[in-house]
C-alpha cells in the first residue's frame, strides 16, 4: 500500500460517522477475529516502539519536558511489557472455557467463548500519552476489535506522532487515529461505540460517561484521586522516602497513581520529613531549578494551592511561570479542608500529615473518595494487611509505590470516583471481549414431561427436579 493510502486510511479527517461506518465494515468482514491477525497487530506495535523510540522520546520532550530515558521508562518499556504478555498468552485467552452442568441439564455441554465487541474508542490522556493510548489499544487488538484512538490535544506533538506512525505499523483500515479537542471526543461518543476506554481526570470522566450514556456505550474509566501513603512507626523511613520521592518526582508528579499525600505516625513524622527532603534533593538533582508542568493553567492551580495552604512549606514551593516549572515541594500539616487535601494534586507537591493511631489514619482516608491506589509501609505484614483491608481502593501496594501498575497479571482500575472497570493483561482482553454463553443439547432424549399440559404427577416431579 502506498504511503498516501496508508495515511488516508489510518489518520482520518472524515466525519465521525464515516470513520465508524468504515471500521464496522472491517469488523463485519471477520478478519480481525483470527489469532494471526491479532498477533500481527501486536507485533506491529512492538516494532513501532523499537524502531521509533527516538521520535517518541522527542515528542514526549516537546510536550512534557521529559528526558529521553524517562520517556523510555514511563511510556515505552511499560507498553512493551503489555504487548509481550499479550503475545505470550493470547492463544490461551481466546480458547473457549468449558463449564459444568447441573444434573437436570444433562446430557449436554456448556462453554464460554470470547468474541470481539466490535469497535472500541480509546481516549488517551496527556500525562503518559503513548503508554495510556497504546496500552488500551493492546487490549482492544488482542480481543480482536477495530479501534479509534483519540490522543490528547494537550500533548500535541505526541498526538501528531501517533497519527502519523500508527497506520504504518498496524492495519490502517482497522485502527484509525482521530485528533482534536474535547468537542471531537463528544462527537465520537455520540456515534455509539461498542466500548469506550478513557484515562484522565474525574471531572472529564463524568463528561465521558454522560456522553456515552446517550448511546448506551459501555465505559472503562481510569481516573485518579488522592492516593495516600500510610507509614507505620516501624517502617524503614529511608526506604519509604526514596520510594515515595521516586514516583512523586516521576513526570513531575503528573501521574494518576503518584502518592498524593503521606500519613505518618506522629512519633516519626519529623524523621520522615528529613528523609524525604534528602530523597527529593538526591533524586531531583538534575532538575534543581524546577520540574516542568504541562501548561500554565496547571501551574497556576498548583501555586494557588500552595498560596492558600495553612501548612508549613518545609521544602521547595518556588515556581517559574516563564518556564512553567515548579520546585519539588513538601508541605507539613496542611488543613483537611483546603485544596491540597481535597483535590488530586497532580504535581510535585507532597503534603505530610501526622496521625495518632492507625484507626485515625484509616478514618481520614475513608472520609474522602475511594483512591485509585493505596500505599502502606510497615515492618509488620499484619499491620499493613489490616490497613489494606480497611481502606477501599482501586489497588494497593505494601512497602512500595505504584509497582502494581507494571504487573500485567493484575487488573488495574479504580473504584468509585477513582474509576470504573479494569484492564491490563487478560483483564483487558476480557473487558473488551464479549463472554458468550453457549449451551449445547442433543436432540435425544426429548422428555415429554417438560412440555405442557402438566398433570399433578408431572408438576410434582418437575418441582423436585428443578
Amino acid at each position: 500500500m502506498v504511503q498516501e493510502q496508508v495515511d488516508a486510511a489510518g489518520t482520518s479527517g472524515d466525519a465521525p460517522e464515516t470513520v465508524l461506518a468504515g471500521l464496522r465494515a472491517v469488523h463485519a468482514s471477520g478478519r480481525t477475529r483470527t489469532l494471526e491477525w491479532r498477533r500481527r497487530q501486536l507485533r506491529g506495535l512492538e516494532r513501532l516502539l523499537v524502531e521509533r523510540e527516538t521520535e517518541i522520546a522527542a515528542a514526549l520532550e516537546a510536550d512534557l519536558g521529559r528526558p529521553a530515558f524517562d520517556a523510555w521508562f514511563g511510556d515505552i518499556v511499560s507498553t512493551q511489557g503489555e504487548i509481550a504478555h499479550a503475545l505470550r498468552h493470547l492463544r490461551s485467552w481466546m480458547r473457549p472455557r468449558r463449564r459444568g452442568l447441573p444434573l437436570v441439564q444433562l446430557p449436554g455441554s456448556a462453554r464460554i467463548q470470547y468474541e470481539p465487541l466490535g469497535v472500541v474508542l480509546v481516549i488517551g490522556p496527556w500525562n503518559y500519552p503513548v503508554y495510556l493510548s497504546l496500552g488500551p489499544l493492546v487490549a482492544a487488538l488482542a480481543a480482536g476489535n477495530c479501534a479509534v484512538v483519540k490522543p490528547s490535544e494537550l500533548a500535541p506533538a505526541t498526538s501528531a506522532l501517533l497519527a502519523r506512525l500508527l497506520p504504518r505499523y498496524v492495519d490502517p483500515e482497522a485502527v484509525v487515529v482521530v485528533e482534536g479537542d474535547g468537542a471531537v471526543t463528544q462527537e465520537l461518543l455520540a456515534q455509539g461505540f461498542d466500548h469506550a476506554l478513557f484515562t484522565g481526570g474525574t471531572e472529564i470522566g463524568r463528561k465521558i460517561m454522560a456522553g456515552a450514556a446517550a448511546t448506551l456505550t459501555p465505559v472503562t474509566l481510569e481516573l485518579g484521586g488522592k492516593s495516600p501513603v500510610v507509614v507505620a512507626p516501624d517502617a524503614d523511613l529511608g526506604v519509604v522516602a526514596r520510594r515515595v520521592a521516586w514516583v512523586k518526582l516521576m513526570n513531575s508528579g503528573q501521574t494518576c497513581i503518584a502518592p498524593d499525600y503521606v500519613l505518618v505516625d506522629r512519633s516519626v513524622r519529623d524523621d520522615l520529613v528529613r528523609e524525604l527532603r534528602t530523597a527529593f534533593e538526591e533524586l531531583g538533582a538534575e532538575r534543581r531549578d524546577g520540574l516542568p508542568i504541562v501548561n500554565e493553567r496547571q501551574l497556576d492551580r498548583l501555586v494557588a494551592g500552595l498560596v492558600a495552604t495553612s501548612g508549613e512549606v518545609v521544602m521547595g514551593g518556588g515556581a517559574d511561570r516563564a518556564r512553567t516549572t515548579l520546585e519539588p515541594t513538601i508541605v507539613l500539616e496542611p488543613g483537611a479542608d483546603e485544596s491540597l487535601m481535597r483535590e488530586e494534586i497532580f504535581g510535585p507537591v507532597l503534603p505530610v500529615v501526622s496521625y495518632g493511631s492507625v484507626e485515625e489514619a484509616v478514618a481520614r482516608v475513608n472520609a474522602g473518595d475511594k483512591p485509585l491506589a493505596l500505599y502502606v509501609f510497615s515492618a509488620s505484614r499484619r499491620w499493613a494487611e489490616d490497613v489494606v483491608a480497611a481502606v477501599p481502593a482501586g489497588g494497593a501496594v505494601i512497602n512500595h509505590v505504584a509497582m502494581h501498575c507494571l504487573v500485567p497479571s493484575l487488573p488495574f482500575g479504580g473504584v468509585g470516583a477513582s474509576g470504573m472497570g479494569a484492564y491490563h493483561g487478560e483483564w483487558g482482553f476480557q473487558a473488551l471481549s464479549h463472554r458468550k454463553s453457549v449451551l449445547v443439547k442433543p436432540m435425544r432424549p426429548d422428555l415429554r414431561i417438560l412440555y405442557p399440559p402438566y398433570d399433578a404427577k408431572a408438576r410434582a416431579l418437575l418441582r423436585r427436579l428443578l
